[in-house]
């Protein structure tokens, strides 16, 4: 309970409540998920980021379709 309470206060020092209601948080989740976008362009995990790992995955997806339409 005591977590709770704690995250009901912290929540309720958020400005905005009477005109955007639970609208007020959504700065914070565009900025959120602007970090998650810089992260996974930016940030190297061993030798690859996350969109050198999704490019390769897509081309071989390609290639594998265009063996089996091959066949």
């Amino acid at each position: 309970m005591l977590v709770s309470k704690r995250v009901k206060r912290l929540l309720q020092l958020v400005p905005g409540k009477q005109r955007f209601g639970v609208y007020r948080f959504l700065p914070f989740f565009f900025l959120l998920g602007g970090a998650m976008e810089w992260f996974m362009i930016n940030v190297r995990i061993g030798k690859e980021t996350f969109y050198d790992v999704y490019r390769r995955k897509q081309s071989e997806r390609q290639y594998e379709a265009r063996m089996e339409k091959k066949e």
